[in-house]
């Protein structure tokens, strides 16, 4: 069975991404849920107002994906998690732990 692309570590670093696409996601609803509220119902805004939060929330899952991608592929490239690792001038990477 193949291993999945996100391990634990890689969630880990995702989700100061998930929490934002969670938030937009809680408004998408609410928009949707309770449309007019109190406020007169205007076409125009409400497809405008839903398109900035629905257009961000897919831009901010495509970023996510990739970025889960990158870092997963970093980490299998240089066999080590990203975050201990830096790149020396000379362009060798080198591990930071004692």
């Amino acid at each position: 069975m193949d291993r999945s692309i996100f391990d634990r570590d890689t969630l880990l670093d995702l989700t100061v991404n998930v929490i934002p696409l969670g938030i937009l996601a809680f408004f998408l609803v609410v928009f949707l849920v309770y449309a007019p509220g109190p406020f007169a119902f205007d076409s125009v805004f409400t497809t405008v107002q839903l398109a900035i939060v629905f257009t961000t929330f897919v831009l901010l899952a495509v970023l996510t994906y990739y970025a889960g991608k990158a870092i997963a592929g970093a980490e299998k490239e240089l066999g080590t998690h990203a975050e201990t690792t830096t790149i020396e001038p000379d362009g060798a990477a080198s591990d930071d732990e004692p």
